[in-house]
């Protein structure tokens, strides 16, 4: 059996220690005892970006992922946005960008470098904020993957993301026709009707987390500002 290699640990502000650990030729990130994410299982984390787009079918999109993480979905979201497209990330984890650029390079590649990309070291929440009152332009596409779902909470203050007011700011920060993409481990009927009360279209999604059809199945929210 392979060992598992501590890398480098990193504070989430206000919350718990995220731990990168490298197994063999695969990396993961801990949060506390539990596996955040893992270079085995990113699929659903890519089609989050790739069917959202896909779903938008516009030519020229700016988008907003809440969460870098090991950057697939940032790098989905700017493999299938376009040329003329603009895709900011909010990072409350500084040390996930050194981890970026140092022990996971190569799966990086030159993301990062993309003139079409920004990684804004802030709260998800604050970008929102911003379009609503007039700060940057409205979004035409919320991503969110800050968490492993609405009620699997990586960090306190994410929390307000999932409820009716934190919704309802999410369809205001959006254009009209923008979707408001959120993955989660697991199902959750509650949240659903949630955003059907904030005013959106909702679509559900089951994804598994590898692309040959294995692995756990995760969950994806397409809701449409209409």
């Amino acid at each position: 059996m392979l060992p598992r290699e501590t890398l480098a640990t990193a504070q989430i502000p206000g919350g718990d220690t995220l731990t990168l650990i490298s197994h063999g030729r695969d990396f993961v990130i801990m949060f506390g005892r539990d596996e955040l994410m893992g270079t085995r299982m990113q699929f659903s984390e890519e089609q989050l970006a790739e069917l959202t787009l896909a779903e938008l079918a516009r030519p020229a999109p700016r988008v907003l992922i809440g969460g870098y993480g090991m950057g697939f979905t940032f790098r989905a979201a700017l493999a299938h946005a376009g040329e003329g497209a603009s895709v900011t990330v909010a990072e409350v984890v500084p040390e996930i960008l050194d981890w970026a650029r140092g022990p996971l390079a190569d799966l990086t590649g030159e993301t990062l470098s993309d003139p079409r990309g920004e990684v804004v070291l802030c709260d998800v929440a604050a970008l929102i904020d911003d379009a609503n009152d007039g700060t940057c332009p409205k979004w035409d596409a919320i991503l969110l993957d800050v968490d492993n779902g609405p009620d699997g909470i990586v960090r306190d203050q994410n929390s307000r993301l999932y409820t009716r007011t934190g919704l309802a700011k999410a369809r205001e920060a959006l254009n009209p026709g923008g979707i408001l993409a959120v993955w989660s481990a697991a199902p959750d009927h509650k949240f659903t009707l949630r955003l059907k009360e904030a005013g959106f279209a909702v679509d559900v999604r089951t994804v598994r987390a590898r692309p040959n059809n294995k692995g756990p199945r995760h969950t994806i929210w397409f809701a449409r500002k209409s």
